[in-house]
């Protein structure tokens, strides 16, 4: 951030008890009146898809958002202070990603940032982020390049990765289905470096990638590519398509009768991606962060919570989009609490190297923030379709659960290079 900037910031500071302090929500719309500065509201800004390949997942992930922001308000806010957030589409498009940044920080006013399915769009948010010294949380894109090549210090990433699921899902692949792979690839940065990460643990493991087939996003008609895994007969098919691509690679597959022959691997299976298709559109072994009938504790009060805030919607239970967002706002805003101060230094302090436990995450073993690399290390879900499943909404079955040290990237930090603490701007928001 310009020094201009923060001379901005603080003038904004000394005259906020003069000026409209914005919309209220929550418990205190009705009995809460900010007097003084000190009673501003901490200003979120959203940053996530309502338009294009991920429309859905963004509306999740802005659910379990708003959800940590209303019981956090409804106890009173973070250090005294109402949270208040705004949402601008970022459209799964980089260049939007970017404006919309820059309007949240420069016209929004907003000190925090989260939001993400797409990883071009979280790397743009990202780089207009660390110039300004905004600490930025990528909720659920799961490039490998996020906590790599291109972490920054005010990043945090919260999602599994593709090196995560890949290494929760390849070795076993190959010694059940075969060592012959077709690899199907979203033809941009996360279907790229995913596919990467599963060609690489191949070869670890004494697997043959037989052919890479790159589908552009938006592709909606797979006959091409599913007429040339027909003819090629791998023994394995893994698939790096996200969003509505998938939707529509799944039904194709379907109607062909081929999701048991070959084998299908998605490396990462987001819920509002399959919700509500027919059983037989969820074939293979995909992965998962977390599953809403995980017999654990804490699990069915946070659906019932879940179901209580968001009773018209559709989608009747929560999925890992959801608890992503809902995981990584309630850990902001808990960071802030610790640090007991707004300021974004000592917030990032504050989540390097943070650990948080099994009950707390419900998961089965504690997850860390990484404090080289900002990424979230934690349980990875091996999961299939739930076939015979009365329940509608009971879609997986989880065949087993990876341990975080059993699936870290151990890649990412030799290529992540987090900018300095004196390099990065400082402010308090």
């Amino acid at each position: 951030m310009t020094k201009g900037n923060l001379s901005r910031r603080q003038l904004l500071k000394t005259t906020a008890a003069a000026g409209a302090v914005g919309t209220f929500f929550g418990p205190w719309k009705h009995n809460r009146v900010y007097a003084a500065a000190s009673d501003k509201p901490i200003k979120i800004g959203i940053t996530s898809d309502a338009s294009g390949q991920y429309a859905n997942s963004g509306a999740s992930d802005r659910r379990g958002m708003h959800m940590a922001i209303a019981e956090y308000n409804a106890k009173g806010g973070v250090l005294g202070r109402k949270i208040e957030s705004t949402h601008i589409d970022t459209e799964t498009t980089p260049a939007t990603g970017s404006r919309v940044a820059e309007r949240m920080i420069n016209r929004e006013e907003a000190g925090f940032l989260i939001g993400a399915v797409s990883s071009g769009v979280a790397n743009a948010i990202s780089q207009v982020a660390q110039k300004n010294g905004v600490i930025y949380f990528n909720t659920n894109s799961s490039s490998p390049t996020e906590s790599g090549k291109n972490c920054h210090r005010v990043k945090f990433v919260w999602d599994g990765n593709g090196t995560n699921f890949a290494k929760a899902a390849v070795k076993n692949s190959i010694d059940r289905f075969g060592d012959q792979w077709t690899l199907l690839t979203n033809d941009y940065v996360w279907g790229h470096n995913t596919a990467a990460a599963t060609r690489s643990l191949l070869e670890q493991y004494g697997g043959t990638v037989v052919d890479e087939i790159l589908v552009p996003q938006g592709t909606r008609d797979f006959s091409s590519a599913l007429l040339n895994i027909q003819q090629a007969g791998p023994d394995v098919v893994a698939a790096a398509i996200g969003g509505d691509d998938q939707k529509a690679m799944r039904q194709q597959v379907a109607q062909l009768g081929m999701g048991d022959s070959p084998a299908w691997i998605n490396n990462q299976q987001d819920w509002p991606d399959v919700y509500g298709l027919p059983l037989d559109n969820l074939f293979g072994v995909f992965g998962t962060t977390w599953y809403y009938k995980l017999a654990l504790p804490g699990v069915d009060d946070f659906v019932k919570r879940y179901q209580a805030m968001y009773p018209d919607t559709k989608m009747r239970v929560p999925g890992n989009v959801f608890y992503n967002g809902y995981m990584a706002m309630s850990n902001m805003l808990a960071a802030i609490e610790r640090a007991g101060t707004t300021n974004n230094i000592a917030v990032i302090k504050e989540l390097e190297g943070h650990k948080m436990s099994a009950k707390d995450r419900m998961q089965h073993d504690d997850a860390w923030i990484d404090p080289a690399t900002h990424q979230v290390q934690q349980t990875i879900y091996l999961a299939t379709a739930n076939t015979g499943s009365e329940d509608k909404d009971d879609m997986f079955k989880i065949l087993n659960n990876v341990s975080p040290q059993d699936v870290s990237d151990t890649n990412a930090g030799g290529s992540c290079q987090l900018e300095s603490y004196d390099d990065t701007p400082t402010f308090d928001a």
